[in-house]
């Protein structure tokens, strides 16, 4: 099990793309770290969740 953003879900040895991809975040407009570490965008396809990682996904929004 991985914890996304304080929620148990079924996403170990799926890549942090497919399963943002599958959630239908916008890459463009999320921050995400995993286990206290900011993962950059480029990193998304090749950073493999695993079991017990803990991943926060932080959204962006505009306003003033």
């Amino acid at each position: 099990m991985v914890t996304v953003n304080g929620e148990k879900v079924e996403a170990v040895d799926k890549n942090l793309a497919e399963y943002l991809e599958e959630k239908a975040f916008d890459i463009k407009k999320i921050a995400v770290e995993i286990n206290g570490e900011i993962v950059p965008k480029s990193k998304y396809s090749e950073t493999v969740l695993h079991d017990g990682d803990s991943v926060e996904v932080v959204s962006f929004v505009g306003g003033g």
